[in-house]
């Protein structure tokens, strides 16, 4: 007997339902938390990793601003859209019966689900829009600070223009985009059937549409009489001398802003009511007015700036040119420089070398460059450690002011052998760097090495290091685990490796949730199964010290050069300068796109061991770093330590940008500015072979009005075009001091050799220039080191280091010559002791020689063995015929590419250059 398929009772059938609905309202919530998951995730471990390091404040206030503008930007495009799509079906309903309709519109329910649920995508769209355009000016229009400083023509804040002026205009298109959207859908909605020629409330809402643009137009209008003060342009063709309020924008386009903005008012309204009235045409008429406006008042500005402004233009132009130097001065911190004239003597003397002798000491015969192949290959010993950069900066080392150069061995596990690429290598045992090398500025070995203050594994020299290990470093590094069952690497030791433990709490403790959240975030099943890992086992996270700056503080503008130095209880840390950099500061020239203001207000200090990062003010009053002190209270620290401040450095990057500046605005007579008469420009150097434009750099020396040496960034000035030195330009860096600027200025009436011409009377000295093309030939390159000018009280001198390097992959550039040069005299010598003691006796050649006696004879005295040539002149002949041949034969061997034999033959070469010496 065959079974009867069982059938349901409705009871049955209405408990399933029940069941189902509610395992469906399981899933959706289950999916909802997912999907939230997922979009906040990183979010989450930003967080944790953020208030692990004490600025989860920071964090929370640009999510908080953010979320706000989200809310807003959704609300204001939901809104702006189901209005609009509701008017639009409104429009459709009151013209048009039911059954004309398609059911999307006709049907209430289903139009509304279809109005709500485009307002709610276009309302998604708007909030990510406005969130990524707004959070930053939001904060600044809410908080800002004053500068306390108003513009002569508004009178109005500079805050106004750097804070308000940008959030008002940010509004203002906000809303334009908005009313552009919503007339180009209810020009497309009412085309359709012609309803915008038969539909009176189609009509009134085009109308409404263009009015609210009409009213956005005239809004930006009413704004652009600021913008005068912010820009050099007079109109769509031509631009005025003057950066900020000229003329032609007094006279023509402050007033025709204005008429533009009442056009557009009134064509807002008239277009409103015309459209209403269905008088189609006659909306037409303001929208072409106001075109007509629009094109008259370019066409004045044209006329004014080509035929009143340019035939006299400086007379036009004078008041506002004096703004504008005022302005531009203020705004990169030019207006305060010290300028000072340099008498450019010719009076160096061996008492004034003594007096000076701590700058003679300090006088960088290394260059940063070369030394950094050194470094790499004299103090690595394993193909994992890495010298990123070679920076320069000064200790007192033995009660001396010494200036140094100095490089972090960080560890690259990317170099690694490849059978020890594991997880565990990678991740819980090749933790870090180890250590640094120092070297003096100004000493070589016998080779032409630099010679070392701190060197080798462990480390070795003057300064106790006393925490030598880099975690976080200039490198790529991945995330690593410390505190784990598996011993760090430290350094090597001859056939074994030295091991360590982590010995601080820094880093994301990985237990309970941490261990599941960042394991997601690693992408790592490891981190939940791996059994080295406990309790007490910690994440270093973000360990680049660029990417963890700029996560903390995405804001601000990072130097791309950080420096590594050594604190007074010997653990490293790395230094970082921040740029405060803005645009819209009234009148101001601007310096890189839009940007006319510039301070290094802040400077960031990252431990090298622990990660720890502060943010200290060291320009507490300007009114930037202020207003984001008021926004992120807890970002800064404002107590500098002692052993951090001294190793301050003025920024490179920021001292090029002031006197690059500073080569215009120093001129403060108007006429002379307009014309440009008296430009400078920075001097040039022959480097590596070729010209290049000298880049600032750090000296010792000592300013004539002070007694002691310091640590000065400098620059030297040429002439437009020309190449004698015409002034230079330096800043202070030590103490209370930091940051003072000053300038010195040489007679314009004689020449003072610059860089350049120094160069070019190396390249014309017939015995240095053919010993350089001798070497050159020989299988090595010469490399032409940093040309350094060095002020010594009222004069000024030149040295410039050789460089030999071989052409072997291997091979390491060695100082071999230190060049002189003063006055006419150039000497090129092995060290600079040498090439100073025969800088002299050019200077004074009878200097030593015994005065002649009154009678005109003089005793014979008997000739030392040290003062007889080496070479007898009866064989001087035989020894250059014999030079002659050898060179010849060297020549030869170079053009048929025997290198072995030029090589031999060098070597001979060299054997008698030798013997002669």
């Amino acid at each position: 007997m065959d079974k009867q398929p069982r059938t349901l009772t409705p009871e049955q059938m209405a408990k399933m339902k029940k069941m189902g609905k509610f395992f469906g309202w399981i899933f959706g919530i289950l999916l909802v938390v997912g999907l939230l998951f997922l979009l906040t995730f990183n979010w989450i471990t930003d967080y944790i990793w953020l208030d692990n390091l004490g600025f989860g404040s920071v964090f929370t206030t640009i999510l908080g601003s953010k979320m706000t503008l989200i809310g807003v930007g959704f609300v204001l495009f939901f809104i702006a859209s189901f209005l609009t799509l509701q008017w639009i079906r409104s429009s459709y309903i009151n013209h048009f019966h039911e059954s004309q309709l398609p059911p999307f519109l006709a049907e209430k329910k289903l139009s509304r689900l279809i109005i709500v649920g485009t307002s709610f995508f276009v309302g998604i769209l708007g909030s990510s829009v406005v969130q990524g355009l707004g959070w930053e000016p939001l904060l600044k229009f809410l908080q800002h600070e004053k500068f306390g400083i108003t513009d002569p023509h508004f009178n109005m804040d500079i805050s106004f223009y750097m804070f308000v002026l940008p959030f008002l205009e940010f509004i203002v298109y906000l809303i334009l985009t908005l009313a552009i959207l919503a007339l180009l859908t209810v020009i497309g909605a009412y085309s359709v059937f012609h309803m915008y020629r038969l539909s009176k409330r189609a009509q009134l809402h085009i109308g409404v549409t263009i009015g609210l643009v009409g009213l956005m137009v005239a809004a930006i209008h009413f704004l652009q009489p600021y913008h005068t003060l912010l820009s050099n342009q007079v109109n769509i063709f031509q631009t005025s001398v003057v950066y900020g309020l000229s003329y032609t924008d007094e006279l023509i386009n402050i007033p025709k802003a204005y008429i533009l903005a009442g056009v557009a008012i009134i064509a807002a309204v008239w277009t409103i009511i015309s459209l209403y009235r269905g008088r189609i045409k006659s909306a037409i008429i303001p929208i072409a007015a106001y075109v007509v406006v629009l094109i008259v008042g370019q066409g004045a500005s044209m006329i004014v700036q080509s035929f009143v402004v340019s035939p006299n233009e400086f007379q036009r132009e004078s008041p506002y040119l004096e703004r504008n130097l005022e302005f531009t001065r203020a705004a990169y911190d030019l207006d305060e420089i010290k300028e000072e004239e340099h008498p450019g003597n010719y009076s160096l003397d061996e008492a004034m070398v003594e007096r000076n002798s701590l700058t003679i000491d300090n006088i960088r015969i290394n260059d940063s460059r070369p030394l950094l192949d050194i470094y790499n290959q004299i103090q690595t010993f394993r193909t994992y450690y890495r010298f990123n950069d070679i920076d320069i900066d000064r200790y007192e080392i033995d009660g001396d002011y010494q200036q140094v150069f100095i490089g972090a061995r960080e560890l690259s596990t990317e170099d690694l052998p490849e059978q020890a690429q594991t997880w565990v290598n990678r991740n819980l045992r090749y933790t870090h760097g180890y250590g640094i090398a120092m070297s003096h500025v100004n000493e070589i070995t016998s080779q032409g090495q630099p010679q070392y203050l701190q060197r080798n594994i462990p480390v070795e020299g003057t300064i106790d290091v006393t925490r030598p290990q880099i975690y976080f470093g200039e490198e790529e590094y991945n995330d690593v685990i410390v505190n784990t069952k598996v011993d760090e690497f430290d350094y090597p030791s001859g056939d074994e490796n030295v091991s360590t433990r982590y010995e601080e709490e820094a880093g994301i403790q990985l237990t309970g949730l941490n261990r599941l959240l960042f394991a997601i975030d690693q992408g790592s099943f490891r981190f939940l199964v791996s059994d080295q890992l406990d309790s007490e086992s910690r994440l270093l996270k973000t360990r680049n010290i660029m990417d963890r700056v700029q996560k903390i503080a995405p804001f601000f503008e990072y130097d791309s050069d950080p420096y590594i130095f050594i604190r007074d209880d010997g653990s490293l840390a790395w230094m970082m300068d921040v740029y405060l950099i803005a645009e819209n500061y009234p009148y101001s020239e601007q310096f890189s796109g839009d940007s006319n203001y510039i301070r290094n207000s802040v400077k960031v200090v990252v431990d090298a061991y622990t990660g720890e990062v502060d943010f200290y003010i060291v320009e507490p009053d300007e009114p930037l770093v202020k207003t984001y002190q008021t926004i992120f209270p807890d970002l800064f620290t404002e107590e500098i330590p002692e052993d951090v401040q001294r190793h301050f450095r003025y920024p490179e990057t920021l001292f090029k940008v002031q006197s690059e500046m500073y080569g215009t605005y120093h001129m403060s007579n108007l006429e002379v500015f307009y014309n440009r008469e008296d430009f400078w420009q920075f001097a040039t150097e022959n480097y590596f072979d070729s010209d290049v434009v000298i880049e600032p750099y750090y000296i010792t020396m000592k300013l004539p009005e002070y007694e002691e040496e310091e640590f000065i960034l400098m620059v030297p000035y040429t002439p437009r075009n020309r190449q004698n030195m015409i002034a230079w330009m330096g800043v202070r860096n030590d103490g209370e001091h930091y940051g003072e600027l000053f300038v010195y200025t040489f007679p314009k009436q004689r020449n003072i050799y610059g860089p350049q011409q120094i160069e070019n009377r190396i390249n014309q000295d017939s015995t240095i220039s053919q010993q350089l093309n001798l070497w050159s030939q020989g299988g090595s390159e010469v490399i032409r080191g940093n040309l350094i000018a060095i002020p010594i009280e009222d004069t000024i001198m030149y040295v410039e280091p050789i460089y030999i390097e071989s052409s072997n992959e291997t091979s390491l550039p060695e100082v071999k010559q230190i060049i002189v040069a003063y006055e006419d005299h150039i000497v090129m010598e092995t060290t600079l002791e040498r090439a100073m003691e025969s800088l002299f006796e050019l200077m004074d050649p009878d200097a030593g020689t015994p005065p002649a006696t009154d009678d005109g004879d003089s005793e014979e005295l008997p000739e030392d063995e040290d003062s007889m040539p080496s070479i007898p002149l009866e064989g001087a002949e035989m020894i250059l015929e014999q030079f002659s041949t050898l060179f010849d034969d060297y020549q030869e061997a170079l053009s048929s590419g025997d290198w072995e034999e030029a090589g031999r033959i060098m070597a001979e070469i060299e054997e008698i250059l030798a013997t002669m010496e």
